[in-house]
């Protein structure tokens, strides 16, 4: 029961983050009818942020509240999860993020003057929303992921605050947003890279998917490395929200 209990609630999480932070940028990124009022990329960057502090919240008591393949692997190599998750946290984050990105199309295209476009997916070079090269974007992935699980584990380490985890991880997952969506849209996530990829890749549009590769390999190798400066840099502790 506690193996559904955190299963369900990983799928839930990545659904939530993929689905509220990627329909921020599919729905209302850029008002069709008044681009006046739309919420822009400063406005995506905050729905992601609180789609992770919502979710870890409500769900990171029962499954530590990963929602991201590149937090698992980089919590595990910090000692703070334990190998039975690892293959079933990532194989439900990428379902429930699939789940989500077909869901946000679905209803996106009932909108009359709906594109497709790149349907909120990561890139780099002419996918890039600046043109960002494979090494920038590269580079900034790995970076910015470690940061990320660097203030994971420190905010959940023994000696943090109690109960100021989730604030300060949906707020770092803002500020990621508001640095690296002009560089690759944002990964930090292969879960979430994944489910728009695949969307576009169906609809008949293979470049975002042979992409796709980098939005799993450098938020993998961020966390990795921040992993094991954990485990230096902090009291070791059980998962917490």
């Amino acid at each position: 029961m506690i193996f559904i209990r955190c299963i369900l609630a990983e799928f839930l999480g990545t659904f939530w983050l993929t689905f509220g932070g990627c329909g921020s940028a599919v729905l209302a990124a850029a008002w069709a009818e008044n681009p006046h009022l739309g919420i822009g990329f400063v406005g995506v960057a905050l729905a992601f942020g609180l789609t992770v502090l919502t979710g870890v919240y409500a769900f990171g008591h029962i499954s530590g509240g990963h929602f991201n393949p590149a937090v698992t692997l980089g919590l595990w190599f910090g000692g703070r999860t334990s190998t039975w998750s690892v293959v079933p946290y990532v194989l439900v984050q990428v379902a429930g993020a699939i789940a989500a990105a077909f869901l946000l199309k679905y209803i996106a295209q009932d909108h009359p003057g709906f594109e497709l476009g790149g349907f909120a997916s990561n890139g780099f070079g002419e996918l890039s929303p600046g043109g960002y090269s494979l090494q920038a974007c590269a580079l900034i992935e790995a970076l910015l992921t470690f940061i990320f699980l660097i203030v994971i584990i420190g905010s959940t380490s023994v000696t943090a605050p109690a109960g100021f985890a989730g604030l300060s991880i949906g707020l770092c997952l803002t500020l990621i947003h508001l640095v690296s969506i002009p560089v690759t849209n944002t990964s930090v996530n292969p879960a979430r890279s994944t489910g728009p990829a695949l969307v576009v890749l169906l609809a008949g549009n293979q470049a975002y998917a042979d992409q796709l590769w980098l939005f799993w390999a450098a938020p993998i190798v961020g966390a990795i490395v921040a992993g094991l400066v954990g485990r230096v840099l902090f009291t070791n502790a059980p998962e917490k929200a």
